[in-house]
């Protein structure tokens, strides 16, 4: 392959102008334990015949059939660039806009700090911030900010770019604002999945001694009267429910009702799942796609301070915005390579070659080979040269307060996760 060149800010702007459609990169991905060792996929619920828990599928690979397990996948994929992308914003080396809803002066919620536009589900365009307000106590949507975004649309995404760009690039759909599920829809521009290839699946063996050997007909475990998640050993201690019946302890997820399983007491015999027992694999690959001609379905009408933008300027300051969104995408691809791969637990995978970005030619040919040196430099100069072209934003958190209504909620459902009432009925 081509040795490498420095992607600077003139050859992204000229691939996002036209040049180019795609941006990837493709990494070769090892299990950090070395060939033969077990990596353990994310688990689904099975469908029709399906054999395993696990996302498995046959991939066309060189003209042969090779047997696949998903190890990551997109929206798995954009939530950890998200996370990636926030550290950076945290530390003060990338700079761009983050809303956040800060519990940290709730009684009961502090330990959630701030949520923000980068770890909602939904972005910007979530309910946790449409049941926020800000200082003055106007709710969100209500805002200026609220209101310039909800207008946005993909042929006028002034209002989105303007405070929450990350959108952009990840792709948002407005369903939960005032106008529902006729809210702006915008796709997302960066994909990026990591798949195992030549997969052989394995079982998993379970056990437990219970060192004080209680046995499981040392039940039934009672709900104790009065104490909702609390237990009693003694029927005559049990909370009751029609004619006078005890009620059988239960906690969501932890054995049988009424059996010590449920108070993580007791031995547990020895067991193999077949069905989510991990996989061994040749390798994996993290494939990341930018969609440059997504980006360049962005119009940019308005400058960020509500002017039109003349005709004149309007191919380069539209041009100029795509590039600081594409930028801004790079810098989250660069910034998760640094954070790693741990997926999950028993799924730690390591790079075997370094991270290059290929600019994909919109008449084919060889692509051309880059690699980002300084993400945060580059992210810096592409924002400043659209500042220039009016469409800036700014790098200061957008702080809302949680509604006494959605600060209720959340304390409501620890309650009940406490207590042990969420599991499904019977």
């Amino acid at each position: 392959m081509t040795t490498p060149a420095k992607l600077t800010l003139a050859a992204l702007r000229d691939a996002v102008h036209g040049g180019a459609v795609a941006i990837r990169a493709v990494t070769r991905l090892e299990s950090a334990g070395g060939p033969g060792d077990k990596v353990f996929p994310p688990t689904y619920v099975k469908e029709g015949r399906s054999q395993t828990k696990y996302a498995m599928e046959e991939r066309i690979v060189d003209g042969r059939r090779v047997p696949t397990v998903l190890l990551d996948s997109v929206a798995s994929q954009a939530n950890r660039t998200e996370e990636a992308l926030l550290e950076g914003w945290r530390r003060g080396e990338l700079k761009f806009p983050v809303v956040s809803v800060d519990f940290s002066q709730v009684e009961g919620l502090a330990d959630l700090e701030q949520i923000t536009s980068l770890q909602a589900p939904h972005r910007i365009a979530d309910a946790l911030l449409r049941d926020s307000v800000d200082d003055d106590g106007t709710p969100f949507r209500q805002t200026i900010i609220g209101k310039e975004f909800t207008d946005s649309r993909p042929n006028h995404a002034t209002g989105m770019y303007k405070h929450c760009p990350t959108a952009l690039v990840f792709g948002v759909w407005d369903s939960t604002g005032p106008k529902g599920g006729m809210g702006a829809k915008f796709q997302r521009c960066l994909v990026s999945e990591i798949v195992g290839y030549d997969v052989v699946t394995g079982v998993k063996t379970a056990s437990r001694i219970d060192p004080a050997g209680i046995e499981k007909k040392a039940g039934p475990i009672y709900e104790l009267k009065g104490s909702p998640g609390e237990w009693t050993s003694l029927e005559s201690e049990a909370a009751t429910e029609k004619k006078d019946k005890p009620v059988l302890f239960s906690r969501k997820g932890a054995g049988d009702k009424g059996s010590p399983a449920t108070i993580n007491h007791g031995n547990i015999p020895p067991s193999i799942d077949s069905e989510a027992g991990g996989v061994t694999m040749s390798h994996a690959v993290q494939t990341v796609v930018l969609s440059l001609a997504g980006l360049r379905r962005l119009r940019f009408q308005m400058g960020v301070d509500g002017t039109p933008i003349p005709p004149g300027d309007r191919d380069a300051a539209e041009t100029a915005a795509r590039t600081a969104l594409a930028a801004l995408a790079l810098a989250g691809v660069v910034y998760q390579r640094r954070r790693g791969y741990d997926l999950r637990s028993r799924s730690l995978l390591v790079a075997s070659e370094p991270l290059v970005f290929e600019v994909l030619g919109r008449d084919g040919g060889p692509p051309i080979p880059y690699v980002v040196e300084d993400a945060a430099e580059l992210l810096s100069s592409a924002e400043a040269a659209a500042r220039q072209l009016g469409l800036g934003w700014s790098s200061e958190a957008i702080s809302l307060k949680p509604t006494p209504k959605l600060s209720h909620l959340i304390i409501k459902s620890r309650e009940l996760t406490a207590a042990g009432d969420l599991e499904e009925p019977s």
